[in-house]
């Protein structure tokens, strides 16, 4: 597809043309991208209305299972044993976890996410893990885990426990990717998400803004997880929110305009994934959030905090969503009590 092509071919409001497309490249991604905003985001409400329910919006709850102490160095994380002042944690008790997933559904959530401080999961903690998503999922809510990097053996294993979903973010362009991470390679993150793929697991994988990469790098990105052999169904998009005594402690807002046309973008190119406001919600305006939620948003994190930062609380959310007149979508588990 040319750039001309992009831009003046009214078929790429085609939800079906659109979802075949997987030869995204830099220079497609941009075309789109630098449309008048007004031309972007009704393209892509209109892929985003072809495909879900506009007024919907699905919600999810994450709960940080095992905090700090991790021997990654991403410039952007708290739980990196490289910032300073969060202390390491031992892995959360079952109860805990299932007290924390009674509440999270009783307040709307219908995924569950449990993430844990970890380079990869040890074999020790593995039998705990897969306690934790029987005992979710026997709630009747759909269960994440983000652990790491999975070997296929460990995908293998959490896929036969129920698993539905492994979050594993790309985080940036491979261009960029150097600059936030070290001590793993951009190529670690897709075997990742090969393995969890092969085991049968749906895929959770998106990225940050606001790190000092450039438009391009974010375009990048979101090329990256289009082109995987199958995109990704939940995609979290996180706007950077600076942590204290991390390196990007002090990094510069986004501009709000930006982080819409990738909201945007993202639709376009991945039209049936699940797109997720994640992190950096409580800098958002009400008017940024409808803005997102028009171009192609449609889950959201609810609870007071995501992992280590804040998070809108639960009544903000509320009257938000009732203000919009969007609804909170429902997930039907087979056999669930």
């Amino acid at each position: 597809m040319s750039e001309g092509d992009v831009l003046n071919n009214e078929t790429i409001l085609s939800a079906e043309n659109i979802s075949l497309k997987s030869d995204w490249t830099l220079e497609t991604g941009r075309a789109l991208y630098d449309l008048p905003f007004n031309d972007l985001i009704y393209r892509s409400h209109s892929v985003h209305r072809a495909n879900f329910d506009p007024n919907e919006v699905q919600l999810s709850k994450l709960l940080n299972i095992k905090t700090g102490g991790c021997p990654e160095d991403c410039s952007y994380c708290s739980q990196s044993s490289q910032a300073s002042g969060l202390a390491a944690s031992k892995l959360m008790k079952l109860e805990e976890v299932m007290s924390e997933a009674r509440q999270a559904k009783k307040n709307g959530a219908t995924r569950y996410c449990m993430g844990a401080a970890w380079r990869s999961p040890k074999a020790r903690d593995e039998e705990a893990i897969v306690s934790m998503v029987k005992g979710v999922k026997a709630l009747g809510l759909e269960t994440c885990m983000t652990l790491g990097m999975l070997s296929s053996a460990q995908a293998e294993t959490f896929a036969e426990a129920g698993l539905d979903y492994y979050n594993h973010n790309i985080d940036t362009s491979e261009r960029f990717y150097p600059e936030i991470i070290t001590s793993r390679s951009f190529a670690d993150r897709l075997d990742t998400l090969a393995h969890v793929r092969d085991a049968g697991i749906k895929v959770c994988s998106g990225g940050i803004l606001g790190m000092g990469e450039t438009v391009d790098d974010r375009i990048e990105m979101l090329v990256t997880l289009a082109n995987l052999p199958e995109p990704p169904e939940s995609v979290p998009i996180n706007l950077l929110i600076p942590m204290p005594g991390t390196r990007l402690a002090n990094a510069a807002p986004v501009d709000p305009i930006a982080f819409i046309r990738i909201i945007s973008l993202a639709r376009l190119m991945m039209p049936r994934s699940t797109l997720r406001l994640s992190a950096g919600r409580t800098a958002m305006s009400d008017e940024m959030q409808a803005l997102c939620f028009f171009a192609g948003a449609n889950s959201i994190f609810i609870g007071d905090t995501l992992l280590t930062a804040a998070n809108p609380d639960n009544d903000l959310d509320s009257n938000l969503i009732s203000r919009l007149g969007m609804t909170v979508a429902m997930v039907e588990m087979p056999g669930a009590c």
